[in-house]
């Protein structure tokens, strides 16, 4: 029986003597669709008859005016199969997402597993069923979301994972690994950060934060103030959520100084048994303002350059240094106003200048730039 070739590529094979019917496969990008085409008595390509499988009827749908038209215009079947393989080349490459549609074995394969885990976890699926995203909720009551992206090869390839923790989401994979397995892992890594995430909801609670502005699961900073104009930088390790934590005092120097004394003086004194909130009042010897004793606005003072108080996602964390001002402003501010002044000098990544509010001597490290 003789097959229809298109550059070495055997598409087509004749159904009947008449060679009115083929049936076969075209093949674009290393995928297969299957086709099928029925002419005519006088094998009329005008009149001939279109049928495909259903992914191949899913990628035309938008390109059926076209199809038609080339059907139409194409002076035999092989010049057709040639049109037809370059509108699924602009299509693929116009949907990256098609070009790895799975086979029916996917989704028969996934519903299974989707019910077996249970439909109560399933927070969204996107209608190609290759991104899911399963709510899981920790011993506290915490609710936590994990992200999936599922290959076409599913179960056999392992799916990409993410989820809003503040370290790496590392799962197992097997190609007999199952949804409901996935789940589970991700219940034990979010068990073993929940002693983190109550260090950083009881100082969320008890304490005013400047920064983050709104924190999410994965920050492990706070800025906690602890005057005005004065505030603690601390990063709290999530493996070890109540060891001393990486400190750094922000405000005048003349405020800064004895509290940072305070810091390295007691040191020792830091109890991994007791809250890292406890452990800072007790070394820095001091009370923290909370939001049942000061009002938030009381350390929201504006940037005397600006004139705002949040910059994109910095506040004012450089203040100046003479205790009759302590006049604070934004470290991008403060930069990019000594640098035009012609009185300043630079050395390095520091700027050195005259305070825009009280003319006294005012340093400011080069503003990080963001990628």
């Amino acid at each position: 029986m003789e097959s229809l070739l298109v550059k070495d590529n055997p598409l087509l094979l004749p159904l009947n003597k008449e060679k009115t019917a083929f049936d076969g496969f075209i093949t674009v990008q290393d995928r297969d669709f299957r086709i099928r085409i029925l002419l005519p008595s006088d094998r009329q390509l005008k009149r001939a008859r279109l049928y495909c499988c259903w992914q191949l009827k899913h990628l035309l749908r938008e390109y059926e005016p076209i199809v038609k038209q080339r059907l139409q215009q194409s002076a035999d079947l092989s010049g057709f199969i040639l049109e037809l393989k370059t509108v699924l080349e602009v299509c693929l490459k116009g949907r990256p997402e098609c070009r790895s549609m799975p086979p029916p074995q996917y989704y028969s394969q996934l519903i299974s597993e989707m019910e077996s885990l249970g439909w109560e976890k399933m927070l969204f699926i996107d209608p190609s069923f290759q991104t899911l995203k399963l709510k899981a909720e920790d011993s506290s009551g915490r609710q936590h979301a994990l992200n999936i992206q599922l290959k076409s090869k599913h179960p056999s390839e392992a799916p990409e994972c993410s989820a809003d923790l503040p370290v790496p989401l590392n799962i197992s994979w097997t190609p007999q690994s199952t949804l409901e397995q996935l789940h589970r892992q991700f219940l034990l890594v979010l068990e073993s950060l929940a002693e983190f995430w109550d260090v950083l909801e009881e100082i969320d609670g008890k304490t005013w934060i400047l920064e983050p502005e709104k924190p999410s699961r994965s920050d492990t900073m706070r800025r906690i103030a602890i005057r005005n104009n004065v505030s603690i930088r601390v990063e709290v390790d999530p493996r070890h959520p109540k060891m001393l934590p990486e400190c750094c005092l922000l405000g005048a120097e003349h405020v800064v100084t004895p509290l940072r004394n305070k810091l390295n003086a007691n040191m020792h004194m830091w109890n991994p048994d007791s809250s890292v909130l406890h452990n800072l009042r007790d070394v820095l010897e001091i009370e923290f303002p909370s939001p049942a004793t000061h009002e938030k606005s009381s350390f929201n003072v504006e940037c005397g350059i600006c004139y705002s108080y949040r910059l994109e996602t910095s506040v004012p964390d450089q203040v100046c240094n003479d205790p009759r001002c302590g006049q604070p402003f934004h470290q991008a501010c403060l930069y990019e106003w000594l640098r035009a002044l012609p009185s300043s000098r630079q050395s390095f990544s520091l700027m050195f200048g005259e305070c825009p509010y009280c003319s006294k001597p005012i340093t400011v490290k080069m503003a990080t730039q963001k990628s």
